[in-house]
């Protein structure tokens, strides 16, 4: 695979995530990059790792889902390179958002997560969130982890 080549995914990734005020979900890019057959997967996910290892993006775990989110860097380096993608792939990209906006915003602000407690029950904690401020909160305790898990 040519370096260009390479870069061109790292750098879609990079508009993606510059594109829209919250975090983007890992499966998220997956599938709109997948879905237009820019790259395979492993390739992807190498671009992405190398993306996270030069502090262009940072990956933290949210109720186990793997969001990614722009640094300053990135962003800087976006600006300096963002003439090398082709205005048909910047105007997918808007086309996905415009038309995903409130399953996206919805995928990273509403929220659950389950474990068990240290008296056997388990803890199924929900919550909704507007950026990195959180609105609501609730944790309700069952007994069994199909509960928790089916509240999830």
């Amino acid at each position: 695979m040519q370096q260009e080549t390479f870069t061109l995914y790292k750098l879609i990734v990079l508009y993606m995530l510059d594109q829209i005020s919250v975090p983007l979900s890992k499966s998220t890019i997956n599938s709109f990059i997948l879905d237009k057959g820019y790259t395979n997967f492993l390739t992807l996910q190498q671009a992405i790792g190398e993306l996270i290892d030069n502090q262009l993006i940072i990956q933290k775990m949210e109720a186990n889902k793997v969001l990614l989110s722009l640094t300053k860097e990135g962003a800087d380096t976006l600006s300096y390179f963002e003439n090398r993608i082709s205005d048909a792939i910047k105007e997918d990209i808007v086309t996905y958002f415009r038309e995903n906006e409130m399953d996206l915003r919805n995928e990273v602000s509403v929220l659950s997560d389950y474990y068990r407690s240290v008296n056997g029950e388990y803890e199924a904690h929900l919550w909704a969130k507007d950026r990195n401020t959180e609105l609501v909160s609730i944790k309700l305790t069952v007994p069994t982890q199909e509960i928790a898990a089916s509240m999830c």
